[in-house]
This record gives C-alpha cells, structure tokens and sequence, in this order.
C-alpha cells in the first residue's frame, strides 16, 4: 500500500473505517442519518482527502474503506439485501458496469453530471465519472540498466524473455488496473477474448507475483523487486515522487487502455440522502481538484477542474477505444478463463 501522508488533523476531519466495521447489518432506517459510508477503489490518501474534504464542505459525516475493485464488487454482492455502503467512488467503471449489470447500484442522474462528457457517464445513470486514468509501463531504470535493457515502449516488448519474472503486474479478478489490462489486450485484439488471453499467457512467465492490488506493481518496482510494472501512469508519477527518481513512465505504440473512476449511488443504501449529496459534490471541479493535492495525478472529468501538469496528457497519447459496459459484461467470464488458464500456470 502506498504510504500515507496525510496529516492528523487531516485524517481526523472524516472517519478512516478499517475493512470489515463499515456499518453493522440491520441498521436500515427510513430516515437519512446524515452520513455516508463510501466504498473507495483508489489509494488510501486519496480516499481520506476526499471524504474528510466532503464532511467540512457538507456538515455530512463521511466515512470510507478502501478495497480493490474486484473486493468492492464481492462485497456489494455479498451484502445486497443489507448494503454496508451507501456509494462506490473512485475504480474503474468497468467494475462499476458490472455491478449494474447485477442489479446492484441505483440510477442518480446528479445535476452536476450534466458537465460531465458522455464518454465519461453511463447513460442510464447508474455511474458518473469522475477522474481518467490511463496504462502504462513504469520501469526502474537503473534495474533495467543492469540487464542492459531498455524502458519497454510497446506491450510485444513487454514479452521479452530477457524479462523473465521481471514484470509486476496485478491479478484482473481483484484489481481494477489489472482488468483494464486484459480488457486492452481483448480490444487490441479485435475483440477475440482467446487471442487476448494467449498473449496473457505469452506474458505469464515474465510476470514476478500477481499482487491483488493494482497499485503494488509500481511498489515492487520502486523497490527492485522488477524492472518494469503494467500500472495507471498516475500511479508511477506518485511512487516517483516518493523518493525514487530512477521510475520512468512509458506508453505502449500499439495504443494503450484506460479507466474511468466512477461514483455510484449503491441499491438499497441506508442514507441515500446524503449519498446523493456526495455523489453530486464529487462532479463537482473542487472536488476533482483533490488529487494532486495527495499525489493522486488522474485527470478530472469535469472540464472545468484544473489538470495538473503531472498528469497524462490525453491528446497526446494513442488511446483505444475501451468500452467499459462490454468491459463489465465479460468481467466475470474473463476474469475467470484468467484464472483457471493462466495465474495457475506453471511458468516455463
């Protein structure tokens, strides 16, 4: 996990829930309680920055725990007939897609989402947008420089056999950045799920450990533990700037996927009120202003937000055309075939 720097009096202003002591079941009532219990699929300092942020601009109390995306999508499930969580913010919204596919978040369409471009909402409004973040390969120079190897530049590259164990990379059945990857790799490959998941397996042997968070690949190669990770740029900018200056970001040719980090109104929430009231201030450019602030470097989807200079730049970068709802429609069969085919594997 990465490591916090928030401070105190920070954490203080909105409640840090452990996994596990959200909210107890059989406390549904009619009445909105006026607080909010948040799923939250980034990293932890932003979690906290954004429901500590909400409570002082609201009076609403706000608390969060933070899970995986794959984690979010189990525990919604499992607790459908007594939702521990009122919204899901934050994670990719193929995640966000499946879970409507399953009956479990409700449509909110909040009137800040209106600012929000259609690419970046679903259109029935059962989630909204609120940040972009997009893949690429974030290499330890000075490791890869021992091996007299190279920054890869394109995901064939990445398939090296001088990379042997040499890749960090998450698994897709718990983390959102890691099903952004195999969902690129079905899209690179014209939508043939068998030809994408071949290349998985072209992969797997240089591939250390599947971590079940997204975000420790970039904390394996920061530490030497790899010479190059499959992670959210944002996320190597971040560890970079953490004192390790040898992390460099590159972009494969081929083109490259992203996520939408949605926020999402969950079904059957106990204090929809007050759910609603956050989902409408995380739309808004304040809110999506947060980031940088705690070294979380997406880019807004309000036009009106500011972008920090540390973030990617869409325009300039060969994008492909994800589609997130196919994406949570095929989350479960793939993530599956992932498993059973290719994380269990013997590597060669």
């Amino acid at each position: 996990m990465v490591p916090r720097y928030l401070s105190p009096s920070l954490l203080l202003a909105g409640a840090l829930v452990l996994p596990g002591c959200a909210r107890a079941a059989g406390t549904a009532t009619t009445a909105d309680a006026g607080k909010v219990v948040v799923a939250c699929g980034a990293t932890e300092e932003w979690c906290a920055a954004m429901t500590s942020a909400f409570t002082a601009a609201t009076g609403i109390k706000s608390e969060f725990v933070r899970l995986s995306s794959g984690e979010t999508l189990a525990r919604i499930q499992a607790a459908r007939s007594d939702p521990e969580f009122d919204v899901w913010h934050g994670g990719p919204a193929d995640g966000y897609a499946a879970a409507a596919a399953r009956g479990l978040l409700d449509k909110y369409v909040s009137p800040n989402a209106a600012a929000i471009p259609g690419r970046y909402k679903a259109a029935d409004g059962t989630w909204t947008g609120v940040y972009v973040g997009v893949l690429g390969f974030c290499s330890n120079t000075k490791v890869l420089a021992e091996k007299r190897l190279q920054a890869p530049e394109s995901w064939q590259g990445l398939l090296d056999p001088a990379l042997k164990q040499d890749v960090g990379m998450a698994h897709p059945s718990t983390s959102g950045t890691a099903y952004t990857t195999l969902w690129t790799q079905v899209t690179l490959h014209g939508g043939n799920v068998d030809q994408a998941l071949a290349y998985m397996k072209r992969l797997h042997p240089n591939v250390l450990q599947y971590s079940k968070s997204g975000v420790s690949p970039a904390q394996q190669v920061a530490r030497g533990e790899v010479g190059v990770s499959v992670v959210f740029s944002h996320d190597c900018v971040a560890t970079r700037e953490q004192g390790f200056p040898d992390l460099r970001v590159t972009f494969p040719a081929e083109g490259t996927g992203y996520e939408v980090g949605g926020v999402a109104l969950i079904k059957g929430a106990h204090d929809p009120v007050s759910a609603k009231k956050y989902i409408d201030w995380a739309l808004t450019p304040a809110a999506q202003e947060i980031g940088p602030s705690v070294r979380s470097y997406q880019v807004p989807t309000n036009p009106r937000a500011k972008r920090s200079d540390k973030s990617a730049d869409l325009a300039a970068l060969k994008l492909i055309d994800y589609d997130t709802t196919a994406a949570g429609e095929h989350k479960l069969e793939l993530t599956r075939r992932f498993d059973s085919e290719i994380a269990k594997a013997p590597k060669s």
